[in-house]
């Protein structure tokens, strides 16, 4: 019988900070411009420079570990990580090793087990190293772009209580929401704002020991860091099954192909000689600052999801869609301001606003229609002004243009017929010109009264009153 094999996985997240500019010099901190215009002697380590430490950075640094529950130090240290690479033009790389920032945190997630904890095991920062930019020209060409050298980073490491790829995409989705919130990181993996690797190993059910680990390196996605944890675990779990042997290496994923391949042997932090970085001094973080720094805290997803639910009085699924993104849960707040109909502008929202920015593929803070204007056409829906598909026809046109909603309604003649006296006469023009159907309907197919909806709507032109009409028509079918 085949052992059970459980994994143990630990994640390490990087995330570049979005702060003006560099994390050591003046340097813009801007994604996307032309290669190597965004460099000083400072940041491409020429010999005599001297770094000086950027507070919004420590700022954010503080931020994420107060959003992780983390402990945070009064007192750390910068040290020198020292590897070789093409693109660390110092030869080491500024960060923390024995005394981070931020420290005993946690994370928690929704697991197929209900609530958990993902602990935090450090938040440290740290600059980050420039880009290799590989065949070019040609496969032997590679360039490098010192614009990223210098730009502000964290790194979120996180204990090894993670036991399925499912939970990992879980925390890594959490934390990312968190960051977003807190609006230090626009989180981007295309762009490398976050990056992600994963230490894998996997044990037999119920031991307590660690296995050999493996390092995951170059998941873009966090569907990929899914696909590369399943790969691996799989790949590690046959391998001692067939009575073979885990060597601890570091591995590339290869999302195409969907598989990883060796890169080299795993480092451990010996490799790195840290030691103190003699150009910084200790970073202290007073506790009046540390105050100030908590109160400037945004509502947090988790908070976020507790009001709405108590406030809007709307379904878990409905609230984790709307706080999914904060820029949306803005909107629908300002629009809730307006509209006083949480649950209509939630419906609104997700059916009508969300399908149009999937469709154009924008975000939310590139939609057409304002809050205000979004506010004004649920209103005129809330009080039957206008019918459901009427406000569809109104919602289509603000698109186009930036009317108010009442003057399309008046523009076009959607307002909504109500009235028993007008709409009776109507409806029973439409059962006189179908006196065959309302006979059917009368000796029991009573599946035509759908029929008689479409006709009388048909008549109106889409503007009667869907409610009034269903009451007149089945008074007069049923006389």
């Amino acid at each position: 019988m085949a052992e059970v094999y459980e994994p143990v996985i630990g994640l390490e997240v990087h995330v570049q900070l979005q702060t003006q500019s560099k994390m050591f010099c003046k340097c813009k901190n801007k994604y996307g411009d032309a290669p190597n215009i965004h460099t000083c002697p400072i940041c491409l380590g020429y010999p005599g420079t001297l770094p000086v430490l950027n507070k919004k950075a420590v700022e954010f640094g503080i931020k994420a570990g107060l959003a992780t529950n983390c402990e945070i130090a009064d007192f750390c240290r910068f040290a020198r990580k020292n590897y070789f690479y093409p693109d660390l033009p110092k030869g080491y790389q500024i960060s923390q090793y024995k005394q981070p920032l931020c420290y005993s945190g946690k994370l928690m997630i929704e697991s197929e087990n209900g609530e958990k904890a993902i602990g935090i095991t450090r938040i440290h920062l740290e600059e980050d190293s420039g880009k290799s930019i590989h065949g070019v020209e040609s496969d032997e060409d590679t360039y490098l772009d010192f614009n990223r050298c210098g730009v502000p980073l964290i790194e979120i490491v996180s204990e090894p209580d993670i036991r399925s790829p499912e939970e990992a995409y879980q925390y890594l989705r959490k934390l990312k929401l968190t960051l977003e919130y807190l609006e230090i990181s626009d989180c981007n993996m295309e762009q490398g704002s976050l990056r992600c690797d994963a230490n894998i190993s996997v044990r037999k059910k119920g031991e307590r020991e660690f296995g050999i680990r493996t390092e995951m390196k170059n998941m873009n996605s966090f569907s990929g860091v899914k696909k590369a944890l399943e790969f691996e675990i799989k790949r590690q779990s046959k391998l001692l099954e067939e009575g073979g042997k885990v060597v601890q290496q570091t591995l590339l994923w290869d999302d195409r192909r969907e598989e990883a391949r060796p890169m080299r042997g795993k480092e451990e932090s010996e490799d790195y000689r840290y030691f103190p970085e003699p150009d910084l001094v200790a970073l202290e973080v007073d506790q009046k600052w540390l105050h100030k720094i908590k109160e400037d805290i945004a509502e947090l997803p988790d908070e976020k999801h507790k009001r709405f639910k108590k406030e809007y009085e709307l379904r878990d699924y409905d609230i984790d869609l709307l706080i999914s993104d904060h820029n949306i849960a803005n909107y629908y707040e300002n629009t809730v301001e307006i509209s006083e109909a949480p649950v209509l502008t939630s419906k609104w929202l997700q059916n009508e606003v969300l399908r149009v920015l999937k469709e154009e593929n924008i975000n939310i803070t590139d939609f057409a229609i304002s809050e205000k204007r979004f506010g004004q056409l649920l209103i005129l829906l809330k009080d039957d002004k206008i019918n459901a598909n009427s406000a569809k026809k109104v919602f289509n046109k603000m698109l186009q243009n930036d009317v108010s909603p009442a003057e399309i309604v008046e523009e076009e003649g959607l307002a909504q017929m109500s009235g028993s006296d007008q709409l009776a006469g109507i409806i029973e023009a439409v059962l006189e010109e179908n006196s065959d159907e309302a006979a059917r309907y009368r000796e029991g197919e009573k599946k035509l009264f759908g029929f008689f909806m479409g006709q009388v709507m048909k008549k109106t032109k889409g503007k009667a009153n869907p409610q009034e009409t269903q009451e007149i028509l089945r008074k007069l079918l049923d006389e």
